[in-house]
């Protein structure tokens, strides 16, 4: 049973890196999307908060605006004013989301026809008066059938990081930036180091060839926008009982309206659009093909059952005949059935397929009508599995059930479970010539203990960073 399941992990993760310069887990995936990166989806994490008396919780991080070089000032890297920057719970296996955490930003900008500068001296803290722009944002919470209730009214973003000179102590900046919010939780909006890692040279025909492309981070240096939210089990779970009701599927979305232009202005229009969608790690960027995946941010996670192209690539995926052509490892046959409970309906016995263990479906929370249940992309964790108090880079193919596709946490080393499960690999038991794998092992800087975990931005320029 770990094979098979290892082997479904390995065609999600070895998806991952994209099929153009550019791109890692979902930055940049679509065409679409990649000309506006302010609404741009990177990665989304869902993991049971693993830190003392935090047990209780879970943690959704989404983050947004891939490939931010820390200098890049005067103007840094806002939230976009006029979107939607939502991460939606579906506890019953409908597709549609039970529940909407939902952020909108305002910007305060006071730098007016005097300055040209983000700060004209030392910020440390939010409400200095050298901090000349700043980000408010409200947080809504909107369950199905109900009026939307405001969670955070005023709250202020943590800035991007400039510098040690301008903001020496960026941690407390973010201290100050994280909210509580009622019925229990926290929330923060903030700049962080991207905590995707892995080498990107994966498209010089897949680390050149041979494998003597590997070693190097190539996310190493970049920050990324993020919004991350810890809250109570209870909260999530359908009925609000976590523990006959365990499994919710995850998924990040970005809604955006018309932009009208005129000289020097852009005003905003019409309705909201969604533009840009994610749930599991490295599926647009290299499951869906090009022609498809503007279409795919489109779509409602309700509608993937219908759409029997974006199925078909699911079932028959182009990256295991790429390895084949390079490499010589014979792809699996298909159709990818483990695929499909990996990406549509979540491992467990009542999906009927290959992977016949209770893992992480909404079929498996004993409250749901089965009958309204319908295969949708999304992340899926099982909020009953218990924190692995050692986490394995490696996850199931060491034998730690916590990790991807069971949620995902940041530490899940998505390439190397790849690599090796996608080659027949079995927990204790590696594949010697793929040991290696990408030679990246973890991120550039340490991930935090506590809540937000997400690492503090870089400061350095990215040509620098290593």
């Amino acid at each position: 049973m770990l094979l098979a399941l290892g082997s479904a992990v390995a065609g999600a993760a070895l998806a991952g890196p994209g099929s153009g310069v550019g791109q890692a887990s979902s930055h940049r995936e679509a065409p679409l999307i990649a000309a506006d990166p302010q609404v741009d989806n990177t990665d989304l994490y869902a993991f049971t908060s693993p830190d003392k008396g935090k047990s209780d919780t879970v943690t959704l991080t989404a983050n947004w605006i891939p490939f931010q070089e820390p200098n890049g000032g005067p103007n840094f890297y806002p939230f976009a004013e006029d979107a939607h920057y939502d991460i939606n719970i579906d506890s019953q296996g409908t597709g549609k989301p039970d529940l909407t955490y939902r952020w909108t930003f305002r910007n305060e900008d006071r730098r007016g026809e005097k300055t040209f500068l983000y700060n004209n001296g030392v910020v440390n803290n939010l409400n200095d008066k050298t901090l000349l722009f700043r980000q408010h944002y409200s947080l809504q919470e909107i369950r199905a059938g109900k009026k939307p209730v405001t969670l955070v009214a005023d709250g202020i973003a943590t800035p991007s990081n400039v510098g040690k000179a301008s903001m020496p102590n960026y941690g407390r900046l973010r201290n100050q930036a994280t909210q509580k919010l009622p019925g229990g939780g926290q929330t923060v909006a903030t700049q962080a180091a991207d905590p995707f890692f892995l080498d990107l040279r994966v498209f010089d025909l897949l680390y050149g060839g041979d494998l003597s492309e590997t070693g190097h981070n190539t996310l190493n240096g970049y920050n990324v926008n993020t919004l991350s939210i810890q809250v109570p089990k209870s909260k999530l779970a359908f009925k609000g009982n976590a523990k006959r009701n365990p499994v919710i599927g995850v998924w990040s979305s970005t809604e955006r309206r018309t932009m009208q232009l005129s000289p020097g202005k852009q005003t905003p229009t019409g309705k909201y659009v969604q533009v840009s969608r994610l749930g599991n790690p490295l599926v647009n960027e290299a499951v869906v093909p090009a022609g498809l995946k503007n279409a795919f941010n489109a779509l409602p996670p309700s509608e993937d059952h219908n759409q029997p192209k974006v199925v078909a690539k699911v079932l028959d995926p182009e990256l295991p005949k790429l390895i084949q052509g390079i490499y010589g490892i014979p792809a699996p046959a298909t159709p990818r059935k483990d695929l499909q409970e990996i990406f549509l309906t979540g491992i467990a016995k009542a999906a009927n397929g290959p992977l016949a263990v209770d893992l992480n479906s909404q079929l498996m929370n004993l409250d749901i009508n089965k009958k309204r249940f319908v295969p949708a992309e999304e992340l899926r964790l099982n909020m009953s599995t218990p924190v692995t108090a050692n986490p394995d880079r490696l996850g199931v193919l060491n034998g730690d059930f916590q990790g991807f596709p069971n949620g995902r946490r940041m530490g899940d080393d998505v390439i190397d479970i790849a690599i090796q499960a996608l080659e027949g690999a079995t927990p204790g038991h590696l594949i010697q010539a793929l040991a290696a794998g990408d030679g990246v092992n973890g991120p550039g800087v340490p991930f935090g203990t506590t809540f937000p975990y997400v690492a503090l931005p870089y400061t350095g320029s990215v040509n620098q960073a290593g």
